[in-house]
Order: structure tokens, then sequence, then C-alpha cells
């Protein structure tokens, strides 16, 4: 069973950036698909923003295309997201998922001071 940790989440300012990394175990990265990210803000749905493929293809969400990056590193078994240029609206709970194996991780929590 895959188990996923996220970490580096926190308070930035507006136009700051933070690093999100979600730590894979139990499967090697490399064996999963798809790998994403999803964020919640309190009072709203979850939704996707962004996703990235073992092959290396990218998709975001219009809400953050040009502002965040997805990556993994299977040699680290860790999914990353960068975040910049952030902005009051990205505050929120942000979790990694594996579609195929239907996993999701606890969740961290971004907030955003303006």
């Amino acid at each position: 069973q895959v188990h996923l940790v996220e970490s580096g989440g926190g308070m930035v300012q507006a136009g700051g950036s933070l690093r999100l990394s979600c730590a894979v175990s139990g499967f090697t990265l490399d064996t999963i698909w798809v790998m994403a990210w999803y964020r919640q803000a309190p009072g709203k749905r979850r939704e996707w923003v962004a996703s990235v493929t073992s092959g290396g293809s990218t998709n975001y969400a219009d809400s953050v295309k040009g502002r965040f990056t997805i990556s993994r590193n299977n040699a680290k078994n860790t999914v990353y997201l960068e975040m910049n240029s952030l902005k009051p609206e990205d505050a929120a709970d942000y979790s990694c998922f594996a579609p195929q194996q239907n996993s999701w991780g606890q969740g961290t929590q971004v907030t955003i001071s303006s």
C-alpha cells in the first residue's frame, strides 16, 4: 500500500514562494504512473492543482499555470510542487494523491499573508 507524507507548508507573504514535498513509501515512485497535487480551502471543494506522469508530462489547473511547477524525483521517491508568485487565493490544505492506488497524504497547510 502506498503511503504519502507531505511537508513544506507554512506561512508566506503574497508574492512569495514555497516548495512542497510528497514522500512516497510502500511503492517505488517509478512504478506509479501518475502523481497529483490537490488543494482544499476552508468552505470550498477540493480542487486538482497539477499532475505529473512517470514520463515527466505535466498538467496544471489554469489558476496555477505559469506559477506552479510539479516534478518528481524517482531516486528520492518524492514528488514536489514548487509554488511561486503566491496569491491569497492559493491558501489551502495541499495533499498529494496517487490515483492508481487511490491513496492520499494527510496534507500540508499553506497560508498566505497579504
